[in-house]
């Protein structure tokens, strides 16, 4: 007997089988409650922003002295896909993007220490600054953002942006969040508005004025006291904290006479000069808000999470905390929307993926049940559901997340999961109409008879499916569920179908097993009835030629579905999101007004369509990024002739 035989003879009678169906049970139960639940796979999509400062220098001077030497040094570090430069008047920046797959911790290493060991690319005396390196990864796509917008015209973006960042403390708090950033706002200055007629009446510069700020606003320790055996620290200087310390500032002389920051100039607390806006309009398809073709100022606060977390979970605990916030920190007359909720669409693509598993499975047993017999489709559907336990376990251990496309995998190897218990199944029952000996005699033949063929099968699929888990590139690591997932579920299957399928079989249709049927099934009459014109002689000539006419018929059909657009040829589901963006690029020079104009005609156009419930404009500033403008880096458009419409549907 062979290896599948005697697996299967050792396994039907022993207390270890129904221990390790109860195990995969369970193991499968604990994957589903701890597993994470994401948009997409967690792939290493590494790539880091090198800043560097060159205060005074032309765009030429930066590239020719900074960026250029910079490329070359960088260029060293191994596992490094590209590199790219911008330079800007004043600073250069280096975007460095690793091979997909690349360790994140260990890139970053090696990019530091590169950028620490070869300091001396420029010489200090040329005024080059301190590089800054800022690493972006897939886990900076924010997963939620809130846009706050208010109609009531005594606040502005300033008020707004206040509250967001009141807001920013209590969502940092919740556990699983890692960054919180507010987008949008003025963003807060104390402006000193210089008289010219009073400081010359005083004597003062400018540059006195700025030595003056520059000189108070700084704290530093200046020494220690021994007294009564206690060392006391003496730090002097401090740092200013608005308007009123500006204004009480000492700046000269005269006559004497301290003269004060409020005698040569009037100090204001507010707003800074706009460099970019935000507002929102409703649309149409919202029938909460009126007032289409409006718009009210407005801020976004963007929520990203930690590797590893829930996304789901993360999500509800941001809106919660959001939701909980009003009335206190999010006073009366701000308005809030969540205009992204990457944890809401993750959870509604498991669960409809699910439901197709569900399907799937239970489509394969009812066929099981049509073909063979009520007990040979609960074993078949009790195999399929260990193994599906079981892997999703697998799964977890390897570090997948569920999302659609590691339940995408699972779909699509249904179909061959099965196949295992359904052989084996299938040639017991077989047997048992042939043979009069015990179950326990039958069982092993059976499943050695069919054994070797089932491993060759299953090694056939598994080679054929696992060289895509190799594919180099972004899409390779993004579509790695599907062959690991495959081949190790092919594997449980396998080792179920050996394992627990025949201990199923000796329980649950052990009355059966002297019952041979001399008769012809259902099933057989059927394929007797339906088969028997095509196999006479010269008599099935005619109904074979029209059997010939109407499979060429069906695949002259089934070719040209994809053609006449009934059926969409595409590797994964639709992302059916509720959200997409409008990036528009304006002419270099193009004033900030006009930027604005031109969002504000597109916004009001798109908020006419019925589907559009409201949308935010961001003009001078990016919209918060999504997966495609993380690997766009859309993160870096930043002026007054960039700008993105967010449209909500």
């Amino acid at each position: 007997m062979g290896l599948s035989g005697r697996i299967a003879r050792f396994f039907l009678t022993s207390q270890l089988t129904p221990l390790i169906a109860l195990i995969a049970a369970l193991l499968g139960l604990f994957a589903i409650l701890v597993t994470p639940r994401e948009e997409e796979p967690q792939i290493n999509v590494t790539m880091a922003n090198v800043f560097i400062p060159f205060p005074g220098a032309s765009a030429k001077d930066v590239e020719a002295l900074v960026a250029t030497p910079a490329e070359q040094v960088l260029s060293q570090i191994a596992g490094i896909e590209h590199i790219y430069s911008v330079s800007k008047p004043g600073i250069a920046v280096l975007t460095v993007q690793y091979l997909v797959g690349q360790d994140r911790t260990q890139a970053l290493v090696r990019l530091y220490d590169t950028i620490q060991a070869n300091r001396d690319w420029v010489s200090p005396e040329l005024g080059v600054g301190e590089p800054i390196i800022k690493p972006l990864g897939i886990d900076d796509v924010p997963i939620v953002t809130v846009t706050l917008w208010t109609r009531d015209e005594a606040r502005g973006a300033y008020e707004l942006e206040q509250v967001a960042h009141a807001a920013e403390i209590e969502l940092k708090r919740i556990p699983g969040t890692r960054e919180v950033t507010t987008v949008g706002g003025p963003g807060r200055a104390v402006r000193v508005m210089m008289d010219p007629d009073r400081m010359a009446a005083f004597g003062i510069s400018p540059q006195d004025i700025r030595d003056a700020l520059q000189v108070s606003n700084a704290a530093q320790p200046s020494g220690t006291l021994v007294a009564n055996n206690q060392e006391l620290l003496v730090q002097t200087g401090t740092f200013l904290s608005g308007a009123d310390d500006v204004k009480q500032l000492v700046v000269g002389v005269a006559e004497r006479q301290p003269v004060y920051m409020s005698d040569i100039a009037t100090v204001v607390a507010g707003p800074e000069q706009p460099a970019h806006y935000v507002w929102h309009g409703p649309g149409v398809g919202n029938a909460r808000e009126s007032g289409h073709g409006l718009t009210y100022p407005a801020v976004t606060l963007a929520v990203s999470k930690k590797p590893g977390e829930n996304a789901v979970d993360v999500a509800e605990k941001v809106i919660e905390r959001v939701n909980s916030l009003r009335g206190s920190i999010l006073p009366e007359g701000v308005e809030v929307r969540i205009t992204r909720n990457y944890g809401a669409t993750a959870d509604d693509k498991a669960k409809k993926l699910i439901q197709k598993l569900i399907f799937a499975t239970g489509s394969v047993v009812l066929l099981v049940l049509f073909a063979i017999g009520r007990r040979e489709a609960l074993i078949v559907g009790a195999a399929v559901l260990l193994t599906l336990a079981a892997t999703l376990f697998a799964s977890w251990a390897w570090g997948f997340t569920l999302n659609r496309v590691s339940l995408f995998a699972l779909i699509f190897s249904i179909g061959i999961l099965v196949d295992d218990a359904i052989v084996v199944v299938e040639n017991i029952h077989r047997r048992m109409q042939l043979d009069h000996d015990g179950l326990e005699a039958i069982i092993p033949r059976a499943v050695d008879e069919v054994g070797g063929p089932t491993i060759l099968a299953t090694l056939t699929v598994i080679a054929a499916l696992l060289p895509m888990a190799f594919v180099s590139g972004l899409m390779g690591p993004y579509m790695s569920p599907i062959p690991i997932n495959a081949s190790i579920g092919m594997l449980i299957s396998l080792a179920i179908a050996f394992i627990v399928t025949p201990w199923l079989a000796l329980k649950l249709i052990k009355q059966e097993a002297h019952a041979a049927q001399d008769g012809e099934t259902r099933l057989s009459r059927l394929f007797r009835k339906r088969l028997s014109p095509f196999l006479r002689g010269h008599e099935g000539a005619g109904a074979r030629r029209m059997l010939w006419l109407g499979i060429g018929l069906a695949i002259l059909i089934s070719v040209a579905l994809p053609v006449v657009q009934l059926v969409i040829m595409k590797m994964l589901p639709f992302d059916n999101k509720s959200e997409f963006q409008i990036i528009v690029d304006m002419p270099v020079g193009t004033p900030l007004e006009k930027t604005a104009q031109v969002l504000n005609e597109m916004g009001t156009a798109v908020a006419a369509f019925p589907e559009v419930t409201d949308y935010q404009a961001y003009a001078g500033t990016a919209a918060p990024i999504n997966f495609n403008g993380l690997v766009r880096q859309y993160y870096l458009r930043a002026g007054p002739e960039v700008g993105d419409l967010q449209v909500n549907l």
